[in-house]
């Protein structure tokens, strides 16, 4: 299979596990990177996640999706060995083992970087490799915990929350993916690669500082403040279900009240000056949500579209693949996986129009690979068999 997309002809060695590193790789690997993913005996964890179907997770196969995988033990040192000689062919290396572990596998930058001056290597951790936490086991939740994510939700919820989803996780794994095609764009210029660290600590405090950590923007005295914004008046329930509008500009506002029939309240004193709606817009929202409710979600949308207010209906997780948007942009993906059968996934997010990224290849059985990449490196089948005889592949 001859990849396509941006980043064809580059070659990445994929040492992570678990999310935030899979994630980040697999979006290389669907931009055209030929990614190898290297599993321990028994393999990534995540191959054992649920839903699934003839061993196949669903999880697992969206996040490796375009890799191919060989199975090394680097606990023996002919495993790291092997992937010493992976690296003096490759562009990039990505871990995400706790800070140290590399160094003491003998495979840290300094070690790379010797065989291969034009190597990046891609460091994704929790907290980084300073201070109090660095040696803590850190997972989704904590990141939720340390950064604020979950203190967030205790505007609406009256206690700290955690988002429902891996939100710490997968915002650094985006951010992974872009730091990595930086520190490409980089060597370019400069001939020779580096290391990178990208921590989740960092990522996620990026994502909340514009709007969830505004309040803590300005240091030091004489700052205008106000109250921490929600998005609970987002969420309207209707006479049968459920709708969201989300009017930011006053032209947006005054057509949502002309859609509720409250135009009226464009008048009133309360609420038509600026200063007046910020001291009086608890009023203004217990009456919108009453006029919601007013309405049947068929006609406030009709009602809000014809206003050209930002608005749209609430899908259930159930309902999100038949949603006419989705399947008009063509944004859900279906194929067939060689072991579990039909499968949906989303496509590549970024559309590149020269070079378009595309599902490069289903994600791997275990090892499924390991002689066609040991053959690369110029293994002939002998070695291969002895290798596999002492456990130190698979």
């Amino acid at each position: 299979m001859t990849p396509t997309g941006p980043l064809s002809g580059i070659r990445i060695v994929d040492l992570t596990t678990i999310y935030s590193g899979p994630i980040c790789v697999s979006i290389l690997g669907d931009q055209g990177a030929d990614v190898i993913k290297v599993e321990p005996p028994g393999g990534d964890v995540m191959r054992f996640g649920t839903p699934r179907r003839n061993d196949v997770s669903a999880s697992f196969s969206m996040m490796n999706r375009s890799k191919r995988s060989v199975v090394i033990d680097l606990r023996k040192d002919a495993g790291r060995r092997i992937v010493l000689d992976l690296v003096r062919g490759a562009d990039v290396l990505v871990e995400n083992y706790r800070p140290g572990v590399v160094e003491r596998l003998g495979l840290g930058y300094e070690a790379l970087a010797a065989i291969n001056p034009r190597i990046v290597v891609a460091s994704i951790n929790g907290v980084g490799a300073d201070g109090p936490y660095a040696n803590r086991r850190m997972y989704d939740a904590v990141i939720q915990a340390i950064t604020g994510i979950a203190d967030v939700q205790s505007i609406d919820t009256g206690k700290p929350t955690m988002i429902n989803t891996l939100v710490a996780d997968k915002v650094t794994a985006m951010t992974a993916a872009q730091t990595i095609t930086a520190a490409l764009f980089a060597r370019e210029r400069a001939g020779v690669g580096q290391k990178v660290e990208i921590s989740m600590i960092d990522a996620s405090l990026y994502f909340l500082w514009p709007d969830s950590m505004n309040r803590h923007g300005i240091v030091g005295d004489g700052v205008e403040q106000a109250p921490y914004y929600s998005h609970s008046p987002y969420v309207r329930r209707t006479r049968n279900g459920y709708v969201t509008a989300m009017p930011v500009k006053p032209e947006e506002l005054a057509g949502c009240l002309r859609a509720l029939e409250l135009a009226h309240l464009l008048q009133d004193p309360r609420f038509s000056t600026y200063a007046a709606l910020a001291a009086n817009y608890a009023e203004l929202d217990r009456l919108m949500e009453d006029a919601y409710a007013t309405f049947t979600t068929d006609e406030i949308c009709a009602r809000l579209d014809a206003e050209d207010v930002p608005w749209a209906r609430l899908n259930s997780r159930d309902q999100v693949v038949d949603d006419p948007q989705i399947r008009a942009m063509g944004a859900l993906v279906e194929y067939e996986h060689p072991r579990a059968g039909r499968l949906r996934q989303p496509r590549p997010p970024g559309r590149f129009h020269s070079t378009p990224a595309a599902l490069q290849r289903p994600s791997p059985a275990l090892g499924e690979h390991t002689d066609e990449i040991l053959r690369e490196i110029g293994l002939d089948a002998a070695a291969i068999a002895a290798l596999r005889a002492g456990g130190v592949v698979a």
